[in-house]
């Protein structure tokens, strides 16, 4: 252990002395500066295990749960980008509806889950302001329920119901409005137009196809949908 200490320390003497040339024996000095740290962390790592226990066989274990951590940890480093994009999707898995931005071969997405009604739903913002879309090719624009076209800020005075469309709930009218922001994940896009439900004639705002028609590419697989900005 004095030896190995010994070794650093003149390790650091060097990278000192060398600053200013950036090599040391032929190597960067961010290199060997690594290594060094690398074998500070090891010297620590050394003294607890075989300091700490007398008996072979509890110093074997021991340096094995250490060798297994050290290798989870380098590991989980390695492949940090595949382990987030894991954690999300299992988070949109527990939340149906809840985009969340993955990367594949094509680059990054936005991944969402079928809600257990059967429907795909998105958590999305208009101007802002949270709203549940159901996502819809069949519908031509985005539509807004009454009540989620108030929560953005539209008021009764904004709103002329001058457009006939049809719902699930039958024939309707609905009122032309433009949208300052309309955001699914990290999708966002501006100025689109779309229209207003009258009270009580649309459950359920629906994403149409002037945002789908945006996209690079829309992806509806069996149980998840795929948006590429």
């Amino acid at each position: 252990m004095v030896f190995i200490l010994a070794l650093m320390g003149a390790a650091l003497a060097v990278l000192i002395y060398n600053h200013e040339t950036g090599l040391s024996f032929g190597i960067p000095n961010t290199d060997l500066a690594s290594l060094v740290y690398l074998g500070m962390l090891g010297a620590v790592v050394g003294a607890a295990v075989f300091g700490g226990h007398r008996n072979i066989g509890e110093m074997i274990r021991n340096l094995m749960i250490w060798m297994v951590l050290f290798l989870g940890l380098a590991t989980g480093w390695l492949y940090q980008d595949q382990a987030r994009d894991m954690v999300l999707r299992v988070a949109g898995g527990l939340a149906p509806g809840r985009p969340v931005t993955v990367s594949d071969e094509n680059g990054p997405a936005v991944l969402i889950r079928k809600s257990l009604n059967g429907h795909f739903e998105a958590a999305g913002a208009v101007n802002g302001e949270p709203v549940s879309f159901l996502i819809d090719t069949g519908a031509t624009a985005i539509a807004l329920s009454h009540a989620d076209a108030l929560s953005v800020g539209f008021s009764e005075g904004d709103l002329s119901y001058t457009l006939v469309i049809n719902t699930a709930n039958g024939r309707a009218r609905a009122a032309p409005v433009r949208l300052d922001t309309v955001t699914v994940g990290s999708v966002e896009r501006s100025g689109l137009r779309a229209m207003v439900a009258e009270p009580g004639r649309l459950d359920q705002s629906l994403l149409g196809m002037n945002f789908i028609s945006s996209l690079t590419a829309f992806e509806m697989r069996r149980d998840e949908v795929i948006l590429r900005d």
